[in-house]
């Protein structure tokens, strides 16, 4: 018979899988910022929530933490890499006010965590108050984090239009809520189970709005093409309009 621990590194093995996918989800979105050299109206928050959420559950996984959470590491360890790079493209390809606004979220972040590890690695002498220190803050970052979604999910409620929240990212949001839930479950971790059990019912939300809203979102992309192609057509004809009046008048 399977062993509960078994079960639970073979979950944990899934979850690192999931959560691989949902950091690389964006890169369809960060080609196309990076070849506009626009952000144009994507959310830096669900990138600089998720930076902060895997600098914590790092922390938290580090053997002088919580001994034997290698897999929270690894996974978060890679997460933070990854939205390290999508936050420094939003950085380069932001600008003024909005430029200043996630450099100055980045360095408090790295500032904050950086202050954390210090001070419970210094003044909390067991493994059980540095977990439950570290694994609060880890709670309420990781509902910061699959909540960051919440103002983008405003938007698409406002103007009827799922276009800038991609579907990629929620899918796999859910996918990796579910498996990091279970992960949690079966050998209760309080810490892990409560960001993640959120994040199912966050996810959930994001994807029942894509369902409500995709239809609405094609006719407006559709309309949007229709009126460039109009405007392109009139500035066609008003260029040949003056061409051949040009050409009248150097007949006489």
């Amino acid at each position: 018979m399977v062993s509960p621990d078994t079960v639970r590194c073979a979950i944990g093995v899934i979850g690192n899988g999931t959560a691989l996918v949902l950091f690389l989800s964006p890169v369809p979105t960060f080609i196309r910022i990076w070849k506009k050299r626009s952000v144009e109206q994507y959310s830096p928050a669900p990138y600089v929530a998720t930076l902060l959420n895997c600098m914590i559950w790092v922390l938290y996984g580090l053997p002088l933490v919580h001994p034997n959470s290698m897999l929270v590491v690894t996974i978060n360890g890679t997460g933070l890499v990854i939205e390290l790079i999508y936050v420094t493209l939003f950085l380069l390809c932001s600008r003024g006010a909005a430029r200043r606004k996630v450099f100055l979220l980045l360095a408090t972040e790295v500032a904050f965590v950086g202050a954390v590890a210090i001070l419970v690695l210094s003044l909390a002498h067991t493994y059980e108050r540095r977990s439950m220190i570290v694994g609060i803050l880890g709670v309420l970052f990781g509902i910061g984090m699959y909540a960051a979604p919440l103002s983008v999910m405003k938007i698409v409620i406002q103007t009827k239009s799922v276009e800038y929240m991609p579907l990629s990212l929620s899918l796999a949001s859910l996918v990796n809520a579910i498996c990091w839930t279970a992960y949690a479950l079966i050998k209760f971790d309080l810490y892990i189970t409560i960001p993640n059990g959120l994040g199912v019912l966050f996810a959930g939300a994001q994807v029942v709005l894509y369902a409500i809203y995709y239809k609405s979102t094609q006719e407006i992309i559709e309309v949007r093409k229709r009126k460039t192609n109009e405007v392109a057509m009139t500035e066609v004809v008003v260029n040949d309009g003056k061409t051949n009046n040009h050409t009248g008048a150097s007949l006489y």
